[in-house]
């Protein structure tokens, strides 16, 4: 199959959508970052996804990474990869240009990481990384520690590695074992395991600067008692160069289902008590540093689902389209391209309708944190963040679990030959499947959203929210080519309207709400996406002209998307308003 060509069009479209949406267009602090800009930096960024990550893409999965001896020897030129990757100035994308970094704002990143995750997601799984762990650094880090480290992310000397999770405690860090012993010299002793860290050892840097979370010898129990530490696997020289060897200890990498060029190592700290890091922030507060990391780890997630969706589409679509097989279904003709059957069709705008819906979410989500970034009115920046917080679990739990089936319908697409790995295509799916498990579970992130989101401010902001889509509703049906979709979107939102009273009451049922946690995420991922391809299309009717056959697909895509998928969002709440049912009565066998 084609290597991977990035939707420029369409990423441009909606990248400009989001910016006139969320008002960045006349913020000042962004004013040189205009549509050609955008476009610049959207091309370049293409042309690197399709000519040089792209083609490594089936290699990774293929080859896979090696252990030996506690290194990891990465993927045939993965480290070429990495330094061109690096020397090109990708590594800073959205960090400080006092490090060297490009400091682009989010919602141009956005779109740029999606290019890459579509072309090759295990090779730029570092990059998601070193910017979490930067941004950590960046808000409770010294200026000592920002000068050290930041800089050498940047320049792709070192890499960093995010190291939580432990074998006994999973999701749960209140539970999570490892030490960290204070010194005179005011550095931490640290000794543990870890588990599940990505990129925590390779071949590519020399050094790799591990964040650990770690209790101190006097810490409160739980989650209360997590401090985070910089532990690099050699240790910093003040003139910045490399010294000895710190006891940090790669034990094995994990045989995965898929992302089989990303090494996902066993790490192991202080087996000879000569491992040692530093404090970042203060101590005991680790779990607040963390709280940056997730929420961009989980719209980095959710870009992953939108592009392993995407590039199962495209590959889909290429073949569907070259495929001849069977009798239209009108004329007769025998032998026509398999896109022209319905059914065929059906799976294909499915996959293209919530790749574009979903996308678009998630470039409102990114330029959103611009705006809460540069906002300089109180008011605007918290309803920014109030609509950040809302949105980001919904859009990490359901563009993942919806990639998994868009992965597969891509296989349904190729027919007996999807099922051959060496068409390639089975390999997204093998990839998507990890998405909706880390950085927060499905069921984490819909505990998240109706006990914290919703039921933690009475459902302000999901009101809030609902006036939105519903004016964007009112817009359709005063839209006479449009009114239909006007319509179906007012009957999703009045669903959930008259579900909100149960999400929130006082003395709500217990096992309702966790039973029916997700379900009722879902049935917002599907009115939100619904939603963005209403405003979509509201803007391709009003530039239909200039673009007759690009703007009638949108159009095009928010109906069938409003037929086909938005009657779920009352299928969910269904569900959600049964969710007890059976649960309580059924005995697990021992």
């Amino acid at each position: 199959m084609s290597d991977y060509q990035a939707p420029l069009k369409e990423m441009q479209f909606l990248v400009q959508h989001a910016v006139e949406k969320t008002g960045l267009n006349s913020n000042e602090a962004l004013v040189d970052f205009d549509a050609d800009t955008v476009a610049a930096i959207l091309e370049a960024a293409s042309e690197l996804a399709g000519k040089s990550l792209s083609p490594m893409n089936a290699v990774g999965d293929n080859e896979g990474c090696r252990f030996e001896d506690g290194k990891v020897s990465m993927p045939t030129g993965w480290k070429a990869a990495f330094d061109q990757f690096a020397q090109d100035g990708w590594m800073g994308l959205a960090l400080p240009m006092e490090f060297g970094g490009q400091e682009l704002p989010k919602f141009i990143a956005q779109p740029v990481n999606e290019m890459w995750h579509s072309a090759n997601l295990s090779f730029v799984m570092f990059h998601a990384v070193i910017q979490g762990c930067s941004e950590i650094l960046m808000k409770f880090g010294t200026e000592e520690q920002k000068a050290r480290y930041i800089e050498k992310f940047i320049t792709g000397e070192w890499t960093a590695a995010m190291a939580l999770t432990e074998p006994s405690a999973g999701t749960d860090l209140g539970e999570l074992k490892t030490k960290a012993i204070p010194q005179e010299n005011g550095q931490y002793l640290i000794k543990g395991q870890k588990i599940f860290i990505t990129y925590g050892e390779h071949d590519m840097t020399q050094n790799k600067v591990h964040f650990v979370l770690a209790r101190t010898p006097d810490a409160p129990e739980g989650s209360r008692g997590i401090s985070l530490f910089a532990v690099p696997t050699y240790r910093i020289n003040d003139d910045g160069s490399l010294g000895e060897f710190n006891d940090v200890l790669c034990t094995g990498i994990e045989h995965k289902t898929g992302l089989h060029g990303s090494p996902t190592c066993s790490m192991s700290y202080g087996d000879n008590d000569n491992c040692f890091g530093e404090l970042i922030g203060t101590e005991n507060k680790g779990l607040m540093a963390m709280f940056i990391l997730m929420n961009e780890a989980r719209l980095s997630v959710g870009v992953q689902g939108v592009a392993l969706s995407q590039i199962a589409y495209q590959q889909a679509a290429e073949y569907a389209l070259e495929r001849p097989q069977g009798r239209h279904f009108a004329t007769g003709e025998r032998r026509v391209p398999i896109a022209q059957h319905p059914d065929v069709a059906r799976m294909l705008m499915t996959m293209k309708s919530f790749a574009t819906g979903q996308r678009s979410l998630g470039y409102l989500i990114a330029a959103l944190f611009d705006k809460s970034e540069h906002a300089t009115d109180a008011a605007e920046k918290a309803a920014a963040e109030s609509r950040i917080a809302l949105l980001t679990p919904i859009f990490k739990a359901f563009a993942t679990e919806q990639a998994n089936l868009m992965t597969g319908t891509g296989i349904q697409v190729f027919g007996g030959m999807g099922f051959v790995e060496e068409t390639g295509v089975a390999q997204y799916m093998r990839d998507a499947r990890i998405t909706t498990i880390y950085e927060g579970t499905t069921g984490v992130q819909g505990s998240d959203l109706l006990f914290r989101k919703i039921r933690g401010d009475q459902g302000a902001a999901l009101n809030d929210l609902l006036a939105d889509i519903k004016a964007v509703a009112a817009s359709l049906e005063a839209n006479s080519k449009l009114a239909k979709l006007g319509s179906e979107l007012a009957g999703a939102v009045a669903a959930v309207e008259a579900v909100t009273p149960a999400l929130i009451k006082e003395d709500a049922d217990l096992l309702q709400l966790n039973a029916g946690s997700v379900p009722m995420l879902d049935a917002l991922g599907y009115l939100l996406t619904s939603w963005q391809l209403g405003e979509l299309a509201l803007k391709a009717d009003a530039a239909l002209d200039s673009d007759p056959e690009f703007f009638t697909n949108m159009i095009a895509l928010a109906k069938f998307y409003s037929a086909h998928q938005l009657p779920q969002v009352a299928a969910r709440i269904a569900t959600f308003n049964s969710a007890a049912d059976g649960i309580a009565e059924y005995k697990f066998d021992a």
